[in-house]
């Protein structure tokens, strides 16, 4: 097996462990609420109910299982999806075990199904979803690497007009640009936020665009990646992101905002940053959550409320989700409020990047998505993954919010 292979075999989970190693409960600053919107619509809210999804996670199954072709999507995280025009749902991950998998038992006599080892690995996919059912995946990796040693990763998309007040719409799709590095950035140092337009309907890749890079910032640590989710409001396009401070021991992440109007998501000049007190284009963005969220998780709004849903602090940091809210995307933030813990397999496993789906949520009910992984950066989660192949899938749970009390 070529070299080149056998080290992405060792770190295969790419974004799965290195969003496990900074996920936290957000410890919070209270900014100033320069920007709430006020009325009598925000209050406090918390998940009053949730359950299990059995049908999505169960279709992702169907899907991942089927072993009647050799080059579709068999397991991925990084979970993130859009609806298209056409009623389509397009899903797109980071890094994306192509291939074949085989039924049980394995090569070890266990009863999972299994893939082999060479299997191929690819930094970024997309399948997608019509009436509910995945059909196909597109040729992977969507998102090219743009130089040697660098990948991208796809976070938030949405569908927008090409030009604002254009009737033809595109893709923008959110990328996460990773260049290789030396511990502790096993998993790639962060290097640029960039946009993709993909072309509707047949979801050809454009062009490519950077909308802030950040290899002038001298601490990786404090670079700041955005997309991991979007929230449309008034003609606006909030965008959240996070850094990877908890790399090198920092409590934990931080969480930032930024916005942009309607159809020029792909323009780095109309980009506007929170700054702490007002929204400004080139501005240095200021933490709304400090020290406190991993570098994924996911915004929604709801009856005038922005919900935040990341993973709680300490040793549930890998099991459990909470939740926060706001009245403005700028904070201040409140929480945490009620916890719940998702079904994981067994073993040594964690859960992380919850995002919620709003194309697939109706009145009171959110689905969110959780990535599941073995936790061992050690080496040994490669052969987990390929020993049972159902670890390296999303899970599904469906919610209710209530007021919080």
């Amino acid at each position: 097996m070529p070299d080149d292979i056998r080290a992405r075999q060792r770190t295969r989970t790419g974004i799965g462990l290195l969003l496990a190693l900074v996920l936290g409960a957000v410890l919070l600053t209270a900014l100033p609420d320069d920007d709430r919107e006020g009325g009598g619509a925000c209050r406090a809210r918390t998940v009053g109910s949730w359950s299990a999804d059995r049908g999505l996670t169960g279709e992702f199954t169907r899907y991942g299982d089927d072993a009647s072709r050799a080059d579709d999507w068999t397991g991925g995280d990084g979970t993130h999806s859009v609806r298209l025009p056409d009623g389509r749902v397009l899903w797109l991950f980071s890094d994306t075990y192509l291939g074949q998998v085989y039924a049980p038992p394995n090569p070890v006599g266990e009863s999972h199904t299994w893939r082999d080892t060479t299997a191929p690995l690819v930094r970024n996919s997309a399948v997608v979803m019509r009436d509910g059912r995945l059909q196909s995946t597109l040729p992977a990796p969507v998102f090219p690497d743009p130089a040697p040693n660098q990948w991208r990763w796809p976070v938030a998309a949405k569908v927008e007009p090409r030009s604002p007040g254009s009737s033809e719409q595109v893709v923008r799709v959110l990328l996460w640009l990773r260049t290789a590095g030396q511990s502790p950035w096993i998993y790639g140092v962060p290097t640029a936020t960039e946009v993709a337009t993909l072309s509707l309907p047949d979801l050809r890749v454009e062009s490519v665009v950077p909308v802030m890079d950040q290899r002038l910032v001298p601490d990786p640590s404090r670079r700041v990646l955005f997309g991991t989710t979007l929230v449309e409001r008034d003609g606006w396009t909030y965008v959240f992101g996070g850094d990877d401070g908890q790399a090198l021991s920092r409590p934990a992440s931080s969480a930032y905002v930024a916005r942009v109007p309607e159809g020029r998501l792909a323009e780095p000049g109309a980009w506007q940053y929170w700054n702490g007190s007002e929204w400004a284009a080139g501005a240095v963005p200021r933490a709304v959550l400090d020290d406190g969220v991993g570098s994924a998780f996911s915004v929604v709004r709801e009856d005038g409320t922005y919900v935040l849903f990341t993973m709680a602090a300490g040793t549930e940091g890998l099991t459990t989700i909470t939740s926060y809210w706001a009245c403005s995307p700028a904070g201040p933030w409140h929480g945490p409020t009620r916890d719940f813990s998702p079904a994981l397999p067994d073993g040594q496993v964690a859960a992380y990047n919850p995002q919620v789906h709003p194309e697939l949520s109706d009145e009171g009910r959110l689905v969110l998505s959780y990535d599941v992984n073995w936790l061992d950066a050690g080496g040994g989660a490669a052969a987990q993954l390929s020993r049972n192949v159902s670890l390296y899938r999303p899970r599904f749970v469906t919610l209710r919010l209530e007021p919080a009390r």
